[in-house]
């Protein structure tokens, strides 16, 4: 049995990391301040510490006697850090700084980085691990920094590091209140409430989509793989590469939505086409994904559904309001 800390626990990616950890007979603990997640996605068994990643003091409490720190949290506004670049990038950042501390304080034996497929901004199709990362925004730029620190701070301080590129993750659980992110909640939540989906720009950005259980499967394989150490890799679908215009249709013929888009002014900074490759995954970790996209939306519409609409939540603060700032942010309109 080994026990396993994860920040951003009562978020998305974190609570079903920890349910699987747990679920395999593990001592999980983890630390959320719930701005971004929900108190009833940490699971039970699972011992909860309502502190700040930023918060060094409070994290090496928190942290001792964990044998692997997976670091999930995160604010992941991707658009919005161009507006808000100062607390997204404290989020990322100084969390990674102060987490790395309590893990090396807490002699911990391996530290798993979640980092983001914005990493590679603009560059060539698909992404690969060995290009060199090209970040569009800042909180981009923070999660390449972050990584480059967790580098340095394994090896000043003798523990293993692998950093994971989870990309466009979806499913239950995921935050569908949040005007910020979330492309895919954010039309199941409007199409639910019959009101017709947003789409900046032509709405033909092309994206893959990652269904949270076929993300957590090889992530989880982390925490025991000495084989697999000082890595990064990919971890999403490469084969499904859809625009946002195929992602609202495909989740209006689901809920049986009469679609008409409404297409606003493209978001600053926007990448077009962003696309992994998973050939790493599929090599080091055995990675092959068991849904299909419709299949994960489906789970997600039901999901959403059963626990009821949500009216959105303008909890991020915009830092920078300009005429660049997108209408639906500056005047609530999602």
């Amino acid at each position: 049995m080994a026990s396993i800390f994860i920040t951003g626990i009562g978020g998305f990616l974190g609570s079903h990391l920890a349910d699987w950890f747990l679920e395999h007979g593990h001592e999980v603990a983890g630390n959320d301040t719930l701005v971004g997640g929900y108190m009833e996605n940490v699971p039970d068994g699972a011992t909860f510490h309502r502190v700040d990643c930023t918060d060094v003091e409070a994290m090496k409490a928190a942290v001792e006697g964990a044998d692997v720190v997976y670091h999930t949290a995160a604010l992941s506004y991707e658009g919005a850090s161009v507006f808000s670049p100062a607390v997204v990038t404290e989020s990322i950042y100084q969390a990674t700084s102060a987490t790395l501390a309590a893990a090396a304080a807490a002699g911990v034996d391996r530290f798993i980085y979640c980092s983001s497929m914005s990493r590679y901004g603009e560059n060539d199709l698909p992404f690969t691990e060995g290009m060199e990362p090209n970040p569009q925004d800042p909180y981009a730029a923070s999660k390449v920094a972050a990584e480059e620190l967790t580098k340095v701070m394994a090896d000043s301080h003798g523990f293993e590091y692998v950093i994971v590129v989870p990309h466009n993750i979806f499913g239950p659980r995921q935050r569908y209140d949040d005007p910020y992110r979330n492309v895919g909640a954010i039309f199941i939540n409007r199409m639910l409430q019959g009101k017709q989906p947003i789409i900046y720009g032509d709405g033909e950005q092309k994206r893959c989509f990652s269904y949270v259980a076929d993300v957590v499967r090889p992530l989880s394989k982390l925490a025991f793989r000495e084989d697999v150490c000082a890595e990064t890799i990919n971890v999403g679908p490469d084969d499904e590469f859809v625009t946002i215009n195929t992602l609202a249709e495909i989740i209006a013929d689901i809920i049986d939505f009469d679609l008409d888009p409404v297409y606003v002014r493209d978001r600053p900074r926007e990448v077009k086409l962003a696309n992994c490759s998973a050939n790493k995954a599929r090599e080091l970790l055995g990675y092959h994904p068991q849904y299909t996209l419709r299949d994960g939306l489906v789970e997600m519409v039901d999901w959403i559904d059963e626990r009821g609409t949500r009216e959105f939540d303008y909890h991020l603060d915009l830092e920078i309001v300009t005429e660049e700032t997108p209408e639906t942010w500056k005047n609530q309109l999602i």
